[in-house]
């Protein structure tokens, strides 16, 4: 029995990178890529549109915002998929391991699957020194406040639609990986890590690229955490 799978892709300002991850994805394996153009000012919708992408628009900044208006899309639709897939624009995962991600959901009746850059392999310079130690820190807070094991908060995942829908997710920003995780720990979801490969992104990172960024993101991810004990 074929499964039914849709793709959520964030994008903001990913025009380098967006068209290499749609068309990389698996055809046989994907029912639709769904793209939300993240106010970006250059050419990251048409390039996701030609890349054979559904895109829509999220026009106030925000990556958990984009990933709602990805989900609010599926739930408006007559057939909802039996398993969403949300993967960056930016090139640094590789879309074709998204089978990998999607096997354990398939043939071991997993709720959700964490891709981990942390058990993959990481090309040199692909993820920032504080990056490391901010996976590393919010990971053994959610080991020691949930009692739940990962070792990344890697944003390419998958997971059964309707346990998305019930973790009835929040956050507009940085906290949404975090708080994904947490809410399935919390509901006794049935979740286990695979490991995936990591590159250099294509592009500048708005979050981990700047000092702002990169403390914006993680005191909202500790944050997260917290708020929800």
């Amino acid at each position: 029995m074929k499964h039914s799978v849709k793709v959520i892709i964030p994008a903001f300002n990913e025009q380098n990178g967006v068209g290499n991850v749609v068309r990389e994805i698996p055809g046989d394996l994907v029912d639709q890529v769904i793209v939300i153009n993240n106010a970006s000012t250059d050419e990251t919708e048409k390039i996701a549109a030609e890349a054979g992408a559904t895109v829509l628009k999220e026009r106030t900044r925000g990556y958990g915002r984009a990933c709602l208006k990805g989900i609010d899309y599926l739930k408006a639709q007559k057939e909802q998929p039996d398993i969403v897939v949300f993967i960056d624009a930016d090139y640094s995962d590789y879309p074709e391991e998204m089978r990998n991600l999607i096997k354990p959901i398939v043939e071991e009746d997993y709720d959700m699957v964490i891709g981990s850059r942390a058990l993959g392999n990481k090309q040199k310079g692909a993820m920032t020194p504080q990056q490391i130690f901010g996976n590393w820190l919010a990971t053994s807070l959610l080991r020691l406040l949930y009692g739940v094991k990962f070792t990344d908060l890697g944003p390419f995942r998958a997971i059964k639609f309707d346990q998305l829908i019930a973790l009835d997710m929040q956050d507009k920003t940085y906290g949404w990986t975090v708080e994904m995780q947490l809410k399935a720990a919390k509901k006794r979801l049935k979740c286990i890590e695979v490991p995936v490969n990591y590159r250099k992104r294509i592009g500048f990172s708005k979050i981990s690229g700047t000092v702002k960024g990169t403390i914006m993101a993680g005191y909202k991810i500790i944050w997260t955490i917290f708020k929800y004990l």
